[in-house]
């Protein structure tokens, strides 16, 4: 709407305020970056905001987004919409979360190099501090239930949690429980405000509407949402929000094991890759393209991670005409998918291609999806 708004000004005063030709474009940074950080369809000009937004963040002169990106050891004229959502995203998300929204905005805005590095470093020290209190919380829920049974709408808070942290939380939860979450904290005025996610199989606006004498106030879009609500309700919500999942409509869940191309691991090439990424950037209602290499044999799994956490995958794959591949699985173990990766499985592998530049050098290999077994019929 602000890039909108700037657009339409310029058009209007350009002559007035002496504005040279073609200023506006350099605002696509900011546009597009807020446009790759927000869960909205890249669709239409939504996409090409976000197409363009990433031309002009490859070449921004703003000192903050370049200490941002020395921090995170990312090369700016290489950036990509994932480099974004997952890692730019979440540092300036986390001044609102963790903080005050305006470090965010100073980062953001600042000329002066000193004071750019310094919030830089800010954010990323604040950022991981929020991933402490996620892990605290998310231990709580688990422990929560195992002593609870599972309903059609998941319910969960604790007055001392921390509101700013809880929309990531009710994420990670429906994720892994896939199932709509509602997560409520209590704020510095003691009310009582949380967020909700779904997993995708019907809107938390539609169920908090039909539920809404529940709240003091809710908002949101389909996939997504924030609420305050009554203290004396607020252990009554889960009833009612399932009661209102009885009643609104439900999307039929797509075929589980879905891609888009079958192919062998000899496809996975620069010149293949090159031509997925004329169909980026991707996201919400523009995935990357998935694909199905059948039968591949599990040749080594191997744990990596920050500080040796071993909280990621990185596995060899071997097909029948003795292709071999390298795929990758973030925060994930040997057995979060439907076929364990054990050395010697044979296996169906569903991924996207994934180009590394990590520490300059560059490496073409798949990011898992999916990896089920070869006679599942799912997967056909």
């Amino acid at each position: 709407m602000v890039f909108k708004f700037a657009q339409a000004f310029i058009s209007k005063y350009r002559e007035h305020f002496k504005i040279r030709e073609g200023a506006e474009k350099w605002m696509l940074d900011m546009a597009g970056l807020a446009t790759l950080s927000d869960m909205v369809p890249l669709l239409g000009e939504n996409r090409a905001i976000a197409y363009f937004g990433l031309k002009v963040l490859r070449k921004s002169p703003r000192p903050g987004l370049q200490k941002l990106l020395a921090e995170l050891r990312l090369e700016q004229k290489y950036l990509t919409e994932d480099d974004v959502s997952f890692m730019l995203a979440p540092r300036l998300n986390a001044a609102s979360r963790m903080d005050d929204p305006a470090r965010a905005y100073e980062v953001l805005t600042t000329e002066n190099e000193t004071e750019a590095g310094t919030l830089a470093g800010h954010l990323s020290k604040i950022n991981d501090e929020r991933k402490i209190i996620v892990a605290g919380i998310m231990r709580e829920v688990k422990k929560n239930f195992t002593r609870r049974e599972m309903r059609e709408v998941v319910v969960v808070g604790n007055p001392n949690w921390r509101v700013g942290v809880l929309g990531l939380v009710a994420g990670k939860i429906s994720e892994e429980y896939e199932r709509p979450v509602f997560v409520w904290g209590r704020d510095e005025n003691e009310t009582l405000r949380g967020s909700c996610r779904s997993d995708g199989s019907v809107s938390v606006v539609e169920l908090m509407t039909e539920a809404k004498d529940s709240f003091l106030e809710f908002g949101g879009h389909e996939l997504a949402g924030g609420f305050g609500v009554l203290t004396d309700q607020v252990h009554l919500l889960e009833e009612k929000l399932c009661l209102s999942y009885q009643k609104v409509k439900r999307k039929v869940s797509p075929e589980e094991n879905f891609y888009d191309v079958k192919c062998d691991l000899g496809s996975v090439s620069m010149k293949n890759w090159r031509e997925v990424e004329r169909l980026a950037p991707f996201g919400l209602r523009n995935p990357k393209p998935v694909f199905l290499f059948e039968g591949v044999r599990v040749e080594g799994v191997k744990k990596f991670g920050k500080n040796g956490s071993g909280e990621h995958l990185e596995i060899i794959f071997k097909d029948a005409s003795k292709n071999t591949a390298k795929a990758v699985a973030f925060f994930a173990s040997a057995d979060s998918f439907q076929a364990p990766l054990v050395p010697g499985a044979l296996v169906n592998l569903l991924a996207t291609f994934d180009l590394s530049r990590f520490r300059g050098r560059e490496e073409l290999r798949l990011r898992i999806a999916d990896v089920c077994y070869p006679n599942n019929e799912n997967a056909e």
